[in-house]
C-alpha cells in the first residue's frame, strides 16, 4: 500500500499540543530542547504553559507547528520508520512544507526553525496589522473564486490564496478588497464567507517583502536532497533538487498553495494512504473532501504512533 505524509499549517496550533510526546518520548523532547536552542527562548514554554495569543503569533506558531511534527517525525524513526524505504511523497501545507522538508533530512531542525521565525517575522513585518486580511469561502470551487478574487481587488489586491479542497478556497489581500470578495462570494452562491484569525496576509503579492527576506535567509542555509520527493505548495508536483527547492520556498511566499491539486496528484499516482504528520487533523479532513477513495489518517499522539506501528 503506497503512503504519503502531510504536514500541517497555521491555524493547528493549541495550547499543551506535543507535551504528551516530550514527557513519554525522550527523543520527541530532545526536539523541543534543539528548536528552543535555535531559536534562542523557550518556545516550549510557549506551546505548552503560554497563551493562545502569544502562540498564534506567526513568529510562534510556525515553528512550533514544525516541532510538533519533527517531534512525531523523531519517535517513529526511534521506533524503526524508515521515510525513505516507506513512503512515496512528503507534502506540507504552507509552513507545513518545511516541516516535510525537515522530515526528509533536506533541511536540518535548527536550520528549519530559524528559517521559521524568520518567515513568520517577514510575513507580520510585510503588512500592518489590520491592513490585510483573509477569508475562507464555503461551497465554491477555486475558478469561480479566481474571478471574485480579480474583480474584488479593484485598486487593492485580493487573490485565490488557497486552495484547499472542492468547495473550500481562500482568499488573501487588503482587508477592504477581501471584505469585498466575501459580499460577491455570497451573491455568487457560497454557502458562507468567514474571515480568518489571522495577523496577515498571506499568499498573495502584499507578502512581497517577506519573499524578498526569504530569499536571502535562504540562500545563507544548506538545502539537501530530501529522502523523499516534495510536493511542492506552488507546483502540485514532486520536487528533489535543493536549488529548485529554495526557489519555490520563496515563491510559495506569495503564491497560491494548491493543496487540493497536491493531493489529487499524489491519489493519482498510486497513494492511498495519506498521514498528517502533528497537531490537529485539519489535513486528513481536507483529504477526505478531495479523494474519498484515500484513507487518511493522523499521527500526532502517542496513541496514534502505536497504532500507526500496529497498523
Amino acid at each position: 500500500m503506497s503512503t504519503a505524509f502531510t504536514f500541517p499549517g497555521q491555524g493547528s496550533q493549541k495550547i499543551g499540543m506535543g507535551f504528551d510526546l516530550a514527557e513519554q518520548y525522550p527523543v520527541a523532547k530532545r526536539v523541543f530542547d534543539e528548536v528552543d536552542e535555535a531559536l534562542g527562548k523557550k518556545l516550549s514554554q510557549i506551546i505548552w504553559d503560554g497563551t493562545i495569543e502569544e502562540l498564534t503569533l506567526t513568529e510562534n506558531a510556525q515553528p512550533a507547528l514544525m516541532a510538533v511534527s519533527m517531534a512525531v517525525m523523531r519517535v517513529l524513526e526511534d521506533k524503526g520508520f524508515d521515510m525513505a524505504t516507506s513512503l512515496k511523497f512528503v507534502a506540507g501545507h504552507s509552513l507545513g512544507e518545511y516541516s516535510a522538508l525537515a522530515a526528509s533530512g533536506a533541511i536540518s531542525l535548527a536550520d528549519t526553525a530559524k528559517l521559521l521565525q524568520i518567515r513568520g517575522q517577514a510575513m507580520q513585518k510585510a503588512v500592518p496589522v489590520g491592513e490585510g486580511a483573509m477569508a475562507v469561502l464555503l461551497g465554491l470551487d477555486f475558478e469561480p473564486v479566481i474571478d471574485i478574487a480579480k474583480q474584488a481587488a479593484e485598486e487593492d489586491v485580493c487573490a485565490a490564496a488557497n486552495d484547499n479542497a472542492p468547495g473550500q478556497v481562500v482568499v488573501s489581500g487588503s482587508k477592504a478588497a477581501v471584505e469585498r470578495a466575501m459580499a460577491l462570494a455570497t451573491k455568487a452562491g457560497a454557502r458562507r464567507a468567514m474571515l480568518l484569525p489571522v495577523s496577515a496576509p498571506f499568499h498573495c503579492e502584499m507578502m512581497s517583502p517577506a519573499a524578498k527576506a526569504m530569499a536571502l535567509a535562504l540562500a545563507e542555509v544548506t538545502i539537501h536532497e530530501p529522502t523523499v520527493p516534495l510536493i511542492a505548495n506552488v507546483l502540485a508536483t514532486p520536487i528533489t533538487s535543493p536549488d529548485e527547492i529554495r526557489q519555490r520556498l520563496v515563491e510559495q511566499v506569495t503564491g497560491t498553495v494548491r493543496w487540493r491539486e497536491s493531493v489529487s496528484y499524489m491519489a493519482a499516482n498510486g497513494v492511498e494512504t495519506l498521514y498528517e504528520v502533528g497537531a490537529g487533523r485539519v489535513l486528513s479532513g481536507l483529504a477526505r473532501r478531495i479523494e474519498r477513495s484515500l484513507q487518511s489518517p493522523s499521527i500526532g499522539t502517542p496513541a496514534e504512533i502505536e497504532a500507526f506501528f500496529s497498523s
